[in-house]
């Protein structure tokens, strides 16, 4: 900056207030030390600035999985509104491990984030108390944090999942298999939930057999399905409980006749383009990240509110899949 300063002949404190953009200097002024920054090539100590105001103006994102299509319009979202505010969004990936979860979210406030938003593998985030106490705002998406209380962003999961599993039954099915993540996935247990209270409204049994929980992986999807729709008293038709399990449901129905309805949770790419397309009970992905940053800058903002819950509506979208009627007994 002294540098700046001697070539464009101006005191220090102005080529502070050009690089800051404070008022109070001439446009021929600017014009000089924006030259002389050029010229040399000068950049803004970052460092020092956060030294100087105890901000970084960045916060970091903690993503499940970033291969997962479902967050590239949350991460977007949350992109545009740390822009909006001046902050850099730093991201990662838990892969659905509750330790890296960990690692991650304490290496990013080793890096003094201001705040952190994070969609979470694990079901302990006590880890986080002593840096919320110091000062991180912190904001949970898609699942709730375990054993503390934060803000948190969701989707309604278990009413989504009942209006699916509804919609099925109002078509005429009555053995309804359910394939979902984990169980100790909170919208997998909420969905789950929706799904059994759908079939218990209608007094409807639901078999043991008939609900499977695990892993995602194509292969421990395939054979899942496969099993619901084989044996004595095979289903009729599936509700899958995320987009993953939905891909490889349709690439399983695809082999089979007589056609099986299909309602998955979570819109995906060309579902729409598919014959039949695939009925889904749809999300905002774009929509839970735009709220969530919007709660947590307002945090960084100073707003000194309890804890909230916002829960955003789903939408169920036929396209065909779910409107197949099972077959004349």
């Amino acid at each position: 900056m002294k540098d700046v300063a001697a070539r464009a002949g101006v005191g220090l404190k102005t080529v502070s207030r050009v690089v800051g953009g404070e008022p109070g200097v001439t446009p021929d002024t600017e014009r000089r030390v924006r030259e002389a920054i050029d010229a040399l090539g000068f950049r803004r100590n970052d460092s020092a600035r956060v030294l100087r105001k105890g901000r970084t103006a960045s916060v970091g994102l903690v993503l499940e999985d970033l291969a997962d299509p479902f967050y590239g319009p949350l991460n977007r979202a949350v992109e545009e509104v740390a822009r909006a505010h001046g902050a850099l969004l730093i991201i990662g990936s838990s892969a659905e491990n509750p330790d890296r979860e960990r690692e991650l979210a304490l290496a990013l406030c080793a890096r003094r984030v201001d705040g952190l938003i994070v969609i979470p593998a694990g079901d302990d985030h006590r880890y986080l108390e002593p840096e919320i106490r110091a000062g991180v705002a912190t904001v949970f998406v898609d699942r709730p944090a375990g054993r503390i209380e934060a803000d948190v962003v969701l989707s309604d999961s278990f009413g989504g999942a009942r209006d699916g599993v509804a919609h099925l039954i109002a078509g005429g099915h009555r053995r309804i298999g359910f394939i979902g993540d984990h169980a100790h996935i909170h919208t997998a247990t909420e969905r789950l939930r929706g799904y059994r209270a759908a079939m218990a409204d209608a007094g409807l049994p639901v078999a043991g057999s008939w609900v499977s929980l695990g892993s995602t992986e194509p292969e421990r999807v395939r054979a899942a399905a496969r099993s619901l729709l084989t044996g004595p008293d095979p289903v009729t038709a599936v509700f899958a409980g995320n987009n993953r399990v939905t891909v490889t449901v349709v690439r399983v129905l695809a082999e089979r006749t007589p056609p099986v309805a299909l309602v998955g949770f979570d819109d995906f790419e060309l579902a729409d383009l598919l014959r039949p397309g695939v009925t889904v009970v749809a999300q905002d992905p774009a929509t839970l990240g735009r709220v969530a940053a919007d709660r947590l800058f307002h945090r960084l903002a100073g707003a000194a509110l309890p804890p909230a819950r916002t829960e955003l509506p789903t939408r169920l979208i036929p396209r065909g899949s779910g409107e197949i009627a099972p077959p004349a007994v």
